[in-house]
């Protein structure tokens, strides 16, 4: 991956007929080890600027999966691009954490489309 990306980003990744976000919660290891921790919004956008304009306000939605962990591979399968940093809350990492404690915790290697059901 040619960005730096780090937590608290949001990034932006072209579907068919628009554009959807996720958000970086934590990145975990390196190299073909690490393991992306995002959250993944269900909210479209016609194109890059009102994707912009969304994460910008204070109405932005919660997302839809609060937390998906994805190995690298899975990470790297959706292009994305890096539109803006801003702090995680509690509220932002309390599915992470809820991961971090489960002794269960599953990482998938599915892209994240696939994880959101969508092609």
């Amino acid at each position: 991956m040619s960005q730096n990306l780090t937590a608290g980003d949001f990034l932006v990744f072209q579907l068919e007929s628009g554009y959807a976000l996720l958000r970086v919660i934590a990145i975990e290891g390196d190299g073909s080890d690490r393991v992306w921790h995002v959250a993944a919004f269900d909210e479209f956008f016609l194109d890059v600027e009102h994707a912009e304009a969304g994460i910008s306000g204070t109405d932005l939605q919660k997302p839809s999966y609060p937390h998906i962990a994805l190995t690298n591979r899975a990470f790297e399968s959706t292009q994305v691009a890096k539109l803006l940093n801003r702090s995680l809350t509690d509220a932002d990492l309390e599915a992470y954490r809820n991961w971090l404690a489960d002794p269960d915790r599953e990482v998938s290697d599915r892209s994240v489309r696939l994880m959101m059901g969508l092609r």
